[in-house]
């Protein structure tokens, strides 16, 4: 098996596994030798920092169906890339029109607008070319594509954005928030498990079904208390811990948790979703080490 150690404990294994999915990344992108502003502008949202919280997902479902982490690499970084451009164009003046991320200038403020959407364009499309050029079997490429684009498309992560701008002009209904929030950060967790859960289903057995299943059930759950987290984080949080101006969901006059259920109550809301998360995973054992560690993670991050 080509994981790291697995007798060292996650939050180690965490840390080779952020650098390595970035490594892949920027390798990836250097090979394609964009030139001038562009060539620049991307790099400077590759080099951002970021929790890597979903290729985190990724090599840690791979650890629990021992997929190797030389094949986990193509998902892991396809996804943070398609992370990564979501987070370009949300910053953007049209969308939530943030000039800060992660403590630095955005890549519209740093550049400029025009730049920010192509930059943004380049990053989703390295993710399919990354795919494409990954070397597995075609169908297993195929099936990442289908995945992949799924949850970015117009009935995952952009259905979502636009629910979102639509909440910044009404009170969203609790039901269309979480719908929103599976949606817009969500999918993209629940594919981070889904795009190694697919290689080891076995469905002449069922054996990989049900664990697919459970996976399932598990990016579901922890996907919401996820979006819950940040919105407490945008009340609670300082700027200097969240690397964007505390409070400005509020100053959108965004629907969120915190706006609908109080503080008291989201945070209630966050544990019952974590609960309900870990409750999927005792089926595995200790093979589910690393995705309990990155459940307890989000819920108790200060960023």
């Amino acid at each position: 098996m080509e994981h790291q150690n697995i007798h060292t404990q996650f939050n180690d294994r965490a840390t080779t596994y952020k650098t390595r999915v970035e490594q892949v990344m920027v390798d990836f992108v250097c090979a394609k030798k964009l030139q001038g502003r562009l060539g620049d502008a991307v790099n400077y949202a590759l080099a951002t920092e970021g929790k890597r919280i979903r290729p985190l997902i990724v090599y840690a479902t791979a650890e629990l169906l021992d997929v190797p982490s030389a094949v986990a690499d193509f998902p892991a970084a396809a996804i943070e890339l398609v992370h990564l451009y979501s987070l370009v164009h949300d910053d953007l003046p049209a969308m939530d029109d943030d000039d800060l991320r992660r403590g630095v200038p955005t890549v519209h403020k740093q550049f400029d607008e025009a730049t920010a959407v192509l930059v943004g364009d380049a990053l989703l499309t390295f993710a399919f070319e990354l795919l494409a050029e990954s070397g597995v079997a075609p169908s297993l490429i195929v099936e990442w594509v289908r995945l992949l684009s799924r949850a970015a498309g117009a009935n995952g992560m952009i259905a979502g954005q636009a629910t979102d701008l639509k909440g910044e002009t009404c009170v969203l209904a609790l039901d269309e928030l979480e719908q929103m929030h599976r949606q817009k950060s969500g999918a993209l967790i629940e594919t981070s498990l889904s795009m190694i859960s697919s290689q080891v289903v076995t469905a002449a057995t069922g054996t990989g079904n049900n664990e697919a299943h459970r996976l399932e059930g598990f990016g579901h759950h922890i996907g919401l208390a996820f979006q819950i987290r940040d919105d407490l984080l945008d009340v609670e949080g300082t700027t200097e811990q969240i690397g964007k101006p505390q409070g400005s969901d509020v100053a959108s006059n965004k629907s969120t948790f915190v706006s609908l259920l109080g503080l008291e109550q989201a945070r209630n809301r966050m544990q019952q979703e974590l609960v309900a998360a870990r409750r999927q995973l005792t089926c595995f054992g200790e093979r589910a080490e690393g995705l309990n560690w990155i459940a307890e993670y989000i819920v108790s991050r200060s960023k």
